[in-house]
C-alpha cells in the first residue's frame, strides 16, 4: 500500500521527487501558484512517475483563497480547477501533507535587506493556510520544511515558532518542543551542498498518544539512520560535465556569446553570458583557489570589485566554489547573477550552469525544468534537495508503519 500525500507550496517538486523515489508514496494533489514551477512538476509527474492526470492534480492556484482551493474555481488567472476536496474524496484517507511555505520572509538575509524586517510580508502568515489544509484533511502527520531563520523570526513581536506550535496544537497536532533538533544539514544526507533546513514533523495526537516521545525518537534515532557515510564534493557532482570554454563574440550573430556550448546529452548545461571584465575577475579568483594561495579574503575581494566596477560594495559579491568540499547553499538569487557561484576551473572563467546548480541540489539528470533560465535557477534554489527529501520520506515511512 502506498501512503497518500498532498504537497503544498510544491515548487518544482524537490520534496515530491524524493518521496516518489522511495516507491512508498502516491501524490493525491499538489498546489503551487508560480506557473513555470507548476509546468515543471506536471511534466515530471507525467513523464517519470506515470501520473497521466498530473495537469489536473498539480493545481495552479493561490493557497490564500481557501474557499475556492477546497471547492474549486473558475478564474481568469488560474483557469478552472476542481479543488482539493475533489481529489481527497477519491481516496480513503490522506496520510500526510508535505511542503514548506516560501522562506524569504523567514530568512535572516531577507529580514536584513527589508527596512521593516519583513514585518509586512504576507509570506510570514502563509503557514496559516497550510494549517487550514491540515485541519481539513486530518492526516496522520505532516512535514513542514523551512529555513533556520524561522526559529528567530518574530514579525509582529511574537516568535513565529510559537504561533506555529500553538496553531498546530489547537487542531490536534504536536511538533517537537526542541526545534533545534529539527535543523538538518543536507550535506549529511548525500547532497553535495551545505544547506541547513528545519524539518518540522507534526504528529496527529489521535494516532500518536505520546507524540513527544515519538518525535524525539524520530530526530535522534530514525532520521539519522539515513545519513550518508561521507560528504560529497562539488567536483564529484559537476566535474564530469563538458567544459565550457571562453569564446568571446560580442554580437556578430545578433546574440552575445562568451563561451562555447559543446554537444551535451544532458539538458541545461549551457553557459551564461559573461562580459570580459567579469570573466577576468572569475579567472583571478579561480586561480587564487586553484594555486592554493587563497589571498582573496572578503576585504581583498571588495577591493577587486571596486577596481573592476568602479564603485564600492558593502558585501563581497564573488565566491568560487571549493572543488573538494560540498557547495555553499544554492539560493534562488542565482537567477539574477551567478557571481557567488563561480566554477572552480580557471580555464573556464564562468559561473555555474542550470544543470550544475541542479546537480548540487541532487536533482537527477533526467529532471527537466520548464521555463526560462531565470525560472530554472529560481526553482532550483528554492527546492528541497531530492536526496534529502528521500531520506526524510524513508524515515517518515517508519512513523507511518508504527500505526
Amino acid at each position: 500500500m502506498k501512503y497518500r500525500m498532498i504537497d503544498l507550496f510544491a515548487g518544482c517538486g524537490g520534496l515530491t521527487e524524493g518521496f516518489m523515489q522511495t516507491g512508498d508514496y502516491a501524490e493525491v494533489a499538489a498546489v503551487e501558484w508560480l506557473k513555470p514551477q507548476v509546468n515543471t512538476l506536471r511534466k515530471r509527474l507525467k513523464e517519470r512517475w506515470g501520473e497521466k492526470d498530473a495537469d489536473d492534480r498539480v493545481m495552479h492556484f493561490d493557497i490564500q483563497r481557501e474557499e475556492e482551493l477546497f471547492h474549486g474555481w473558475d478564474d481568469e488567472e488560474f483557469g478552472v480547477g476542481k479543488g482539493l476536496d475533489f481529489y481527497a474524496s477519491q481516496v480513503p484517507k490522506i496520510d500526510l501533507i508535505i511542503g514548506g511555505p516560501p522562506c524569504q520572509a523567514y530568512s535572516v538575509a531577507g529580514r536584513v535587506r527589508d527596512e521593516n524586517g519583513m514585518k509586512d510580508d504576507y509570506r510570514n502568515y502563509l503557514f496559516e493556510h497550510y494549517l487550514s489544509v491540515v485541519n481539513r484533511y486530518k492526516p496522520k502527520l505532516f512535514i513542514f520544511e523551512n529555513v533556520p531563520g524561522i526559529l528567530s523570526a518574530s514579525p509582529d513581536g511574537r516568535h513565529i515558532t510559537e504561533l506555529i506550535t500553538k496553531g498546530f496544537d489547537s487542531i490536534g497536532y504536536q511538533i517537537t518542543g526542541d526545534l533545534k533538533k529539527a535543523i538538518v544539514n543536507a550535506a549529511e544526507y548525500g547532497v553535495p551542498q551545505n544547506r541547513n533546513r528545519v524539518i518540522i514533523v507534526g504528529l496527529n495526537k489521535e494516532y500518536y498518544p505520546e507524540p513527544q516521545k515519538v518525535l524525539d525518537k524520530f530526530y535522534d534515532e530514525i532520521l539519522t539512520q539515513y545519513k550518508s557515510d561521507r560528504l560529497f564534493t562539488v567536483r564529484e557532482a559537476i566535474g564530469d560535465l563538458p567544459k565550457l570554454m571562453p569564446l568571446f563574440d560580442e554580437g556578430h550573430h545578433k546574440k552575445r556569446i562568451s563561451h562555447t556550448t559543446p554537444e551535451c546529452p544532458i539538458s541545461w548545461h549551457v553557459p551564461r553570458y559573461s562580459n570580459l571584465r567579469d570573466m577576468d575577475t572569475f579567472r583571478i579568483l579561480e586561480e587564487d583557489v586553484e594555486s592554493g594561495r587563497r589571498e582573496y579574503d572578503s576585504k581583498k575581494i571588495s577591493e577587486l570589485y571596486e577596481q573592476k566596477i568602479g564603485s564600492k560594495s558593502p558585501i563581497h559579491r564573488y565566491h568560487v566554489l571549493e572543488p573538494d568540499e560540498p557547495s555553499t547553499t544554492i539560493i534562488a538569487h542565482l537567477y539574477k547573477d551567478g557571481n557567488r557561484f563561480i566554477h572552480y576551473d580557471s580555464v573556464q572563467q564562468r559561473t555555474i550552469t542550470v544543470r550544475e546548480a541542479a546537480r548540487l541540489q541532487s536533482f537527477p539528470d533526467d529532471f527537466e525544468f520548464v521555463g526560462s533560465r531565470g525560472n530554472a535557477y529560481q526553482m532550483i534554489g528554492n527546492a528541497v534537495p531530492p536526496r534529502l527529501a528521500k531520506a526524510i520520506a524513508s524515515a517518515v515511512r517508519k512513523l507511518l508503519e508504527e500505526i
